[in-house]
């Protein structure tokens, strides 16, 4: 039997050793991290931008305090983007590609989090600032249900094979 035959993932259709498994997961993960990229420069732009419009000296103290916890998140998330990067520049010539896979997918899971805390905040303070405190908190609320039916629930009927339409 060959070392790739042996490396191979049985009954997933794919022939390919344990560094061409590891070679593709990275690929793919970088995708995924180009993707949730553009979405955070979205809004950590916008963040950064609304402490320097008029209005921001009319948010109320709740706002405020969200606002900073919005602009922190967004420079986490930034920080948890570059992170599987940074290792890769430091680790790639050492042959430690599925190590180096593991630990970016897991940074990768817990920048989803943050994302996720991000995407509501924002959503809801913008709602709050427009319509007021209670329209803020049904978004707030809205938005944390879709991210757990769209983000934990629908991955996890995918996991378990019922995904039927």
């Amino acid at each position: 039997m060959s070392e790739d035959a042996r490396d191979a993932v049985p009954g997933d259709g794919r022939d390919e050793s344990a560094n061409e498994r590891a070679d593709r997961n990275w690929d793919e993960l970088m995708q995924e991290l180009r993707v949730m990229q553009t979405g955070t420069q979205i809004l950590t732009g916008f963040l950064l931008a609304v402490a320097f419009q008029p209005r921001f000296a009319d948010l109320d103290a709740l706002q405020v305090v969200l606002y900073i916890s919005l602009v922190v998140l967004a420079g986490l998330s930034t920080l948890l983007a570059l992170a599987p990067v940074t290792l890769h520049r430091t680790v790639f010539a050492r042959r430690m590609k599925p190590a180096l896979v593991r630990v970016a997918a897991r940074i990768v899971a817990i920048d989803l989090a943050v994302i996720a805390l991000l995407s509501v905040g924002v959503t809801a303070l913008i709602v709050d600032v427009v319509l007021g405190r209670t329209a803020g908190a049904v978004a707030l609320i809205v938005g944390a249900v879709l991210v757990v039916g769209l983000w934990v629930v629908l991955p996890r009927r995918f996991r378990r094979g019922d995904h039927s339409s």
